[in-house]
């Protein structure tokens, strides 16, 4: 057999210890075991918030302990293939097997690095807002193009997205807009988006087609479950009340009773506008709030341990993690990594994954380098 195939074979080998390990292979069986015959009680769903924490539990190991065993069943099955194609002469199938094997390889180093989210809530479903910066129109142009690339990427991952409000541009776009993204690990990946993001191209709102610069940040924070103590005072709290904006449609529900809700001492603000009674608003809002000043704890837990780069800042030059240029040539880069591509449709239509894979990969080595 070729050293290709070989090396590619030893990759696998070498990805699948590694969560094995990570994973604390035996007690991990053990645990899985345990969790089913749980879910098998027919008297669990007595206690909602515990059978909903166990099967949360059950899912995510369930997932990492079937992946190690596709892993090492396919990638036997497709060895064995290549062999009997080669010994028979027959290259199609034999390439084709590779092919698999290469996406196998794939895989492998996905997982590997998704077991590798193991932050306080990096498995927990998140909150993303997209405020529109420096650029006016081009600006709320440019939030509306990143809500679309980032519900896109959700979507092909099999994540769920709602939309929780959103605030419709002057002349196009929108000034503003938080959605929810439901699903396993949505956090972990997400949080590696939060920063400022710059625009370059030919504007389509300048009858001269000049060229403009426009931006845009992004902040990510995990949706908190009520086992989470998060203290807020109402009265550091300003509560006001309007008539939704945003574009309607398929994003959101208009309504007459959308509810915004500050936290004085801190600034933090959010808003939600989805539901139908301001009662119901006001209740999601309070969750959103939570989550927010969580997360803010995290981001000075995270800050003190690693010494991380600060992501939330002014909306402008200076403070962009990414660059998207589109005129006068075509270019993606992370100003984190270097991870950078010419294949700028693609991003923009939700092909992020290599830019959050190395921003999570260099975050985990920094923590390994401060751990030693």
């Amino acid at each position: 057999m070729r050293a290709e195939i070989e090396a590619l074979a030893a990759d696998i080998r070498k990805s699948v210890a590694l969560l094995k390990r990570h994973l604390n292979w035996d007690a991990a069986l053990m645990r899985l075991d345990e969790l089913n015959a749980q879910a098998e009680d027919p008297n669990l769903w007595n206690d909602g918030e515990r059978a909903q924490k166990l099967m949360r539990e059950r899912t995510q190991l369930d997932t990492q302990v079937s992946g190690c065993r596709r892993l090492d069943s396919e990638m036997d099955q497709l060895l064995e293939l290549i062999e009997l194609a080669e010994a028979e002469g027959d290259s199609e199938v034999a390439a084709d097997a590779e092919g698999q094997l290469r996406g196998l390889k794939d895989l492998a180093g996905k997982l590997e690095l998704e077991t590798l989210l193991s932050g306080e809530a990096d498995s927990n479903d998140c909150y993303m807002e997209i405020n529109s910066g420096a650029g006016g129109t081009e600006a709320q142009d440019w939030a509306e193009m990143l809500l679309r690339m980032y519900s896109r990427w959700a979507e092909q991952h099999g994540y769920k997205v709602e939309y929780l409000e959103e605030s419709a541009g002057e002349g196009a776009g929108i000034k503003s807009a938080t959605i929810r993204v439901l699903g396993h690990n949505a956090y972990g990946w997400l949080k590696t988006e939060a920063g400022v993001h710059r625009l370059v191209r030919i504007s389509p709102f300048d009858s001269n087609a000049r060229r403009q610069t426009s931006f845009a940040s992004v902040w990510v924070y995990p949706v908190v479950d009520d086992t989470i103590d998060i203290q807020i005072n109402e009265s550091d709290c300003r509560i006001d009340t309007y008539r939704a904006s945003g574009a309607g449609g398929q994003h959101i529900n208009k309504t007459d009773s959308a509810v915004r809700i500050t936290h004085l001492p801190t600034n933090i603000a959010v808003a939600c506008q989805t539901e139908r009674s301001q009662h119901q608003n006001r209740a999601r809002a309070w969750q959103m709030l939570r989550a927010r000043m969580y997360e803010a704890e995290l981001q000075k837990r995270e800050a003190a341990a690693q010494a991380l780069e600060e992501t939330k800042t002014d909306i402008g030059w200076g403070h962009q993690i990414r660059s998207y240029v589109l005129q006068p040539y075509q270019m993606i880069k992370d100003l984190r990594t270097n991870v950078e591509t010419s294949d700028t449709q693609a991003v923009l239509d939700g092909d992020l994954d290599m830019f959050m894979a190395a921003s999570l990969a260099s975050r985990i080595k920094g923590s390994d380098e401060a751990a030693v």
